[in-house]
């Protein structure tokens, strides 16, 4: 009996890793036709959409996804094939903050300021995405990431019938651990767009891009939230936290 169980056990999770690895090649074909290795190879497109991650791993070590998302933005602006740089992440916590991080390494190389929009409310990739068409009013961007990440980003556009290509940046070298996690990032994309339907956190006001306005150095950038959204949000958040926390206390009496 106990045999049985673990053969039933076993065949039934080597159904479900061939479902998943089988989802996961399937959103990769569907998305082939919309993805650029060469800078050269790009469409032009007025937007490009960099999608961020942190800067530094917790030890400290600099991010290397991170630098080739960077060096790929400074390529395609410098290359003529964008004309502003959309640059979307998480900005959740005050000590944390992708948008502005990114705007101060990309001015560093020589892009100005008023080329550069700033997304602070780029919390996964399907915000990032959907807030590009829904708040900057931009149907037709180039996005700027890692093939893998490529792939699933493009992959939500075409589902909201959203227009978008991308340009695939290099990957470090040790990326298998990086890949496995992609595969279950797919599966939960999927949830979100078939099953829940899930739109971003957070929209807040239309704001086109171009539009006719002065940004200072040193100020915080092209708002796409408030301070005051933005602190709302905040908090909306620590809210959640407490009691999602809150509930696994509870459920561990």
């Amino acid at each position: 009996m106990i045999k049985r169980l673990i053969v039933s056990f076993i065949s039934i999770c080597v159904v479900m890793l061939i479902i998943a690895i089988g989802l996961d090649r399937w959103i990769s074909w569907r998305t082939q036709d919309y993805i650029y290795d060469e800078v050269q190879e790009l469409p032009y497109r007025q937007v490009g959409v960099v999608l961020g991650t942190a800067k530094y791993y917790r030890t400290g070590v600099i991010n290397q996804y991170y630098l080739y998302r960077m060096q790929g933005a400074i390529n395609a602006y410098n290359s003529g094939k964008v004309k502003y740089l959309l640059l979307s992440g998480d900005n959740a916590l005050q000590s944390y903050n992708e948008p502005m991080t990114m705007r101060r390494d990309l001015m560093a190389a020589g892009i100005p300021s008023s080329d550069i929009v700033l997304d602070y409310a780029g919390f996964r990739t399907l915000d990032s995405i959907v807030r590009t068409r829904k708040v900057f009013d931009t149907n037709d961007f180039l996005i700027i990431t890692q093939r893998f990440h490529c792939e699933r980003a493009l992959f939500i556009a075409l589902h909201m019938g959203i227009q978008a290509q991308c340009f695939a940046v290099p990957s470090p070298k040790d990326i298998l651990t990086v890949r496995v996690r992609e595969i279950f990032a797919r599966l939960g994309a999927l949830n979100d767009l078939y099953l829940l339907k899930r739109q971003p956190r957070f929209l807040g006001p239309l704001i086109p891009i171009p539009a006719i306005h002065n940004i200072a150095d040193d100020a915080q950038g092209y708002p796409a939230v408030t301070p005051e959204q933005l602190l709302t949000l905040q908090q909306t958040l620590a809210a959640e936290k407490k009691s999602a926390e809150k509930k696994t206390l509870t459920s561990d009496r």
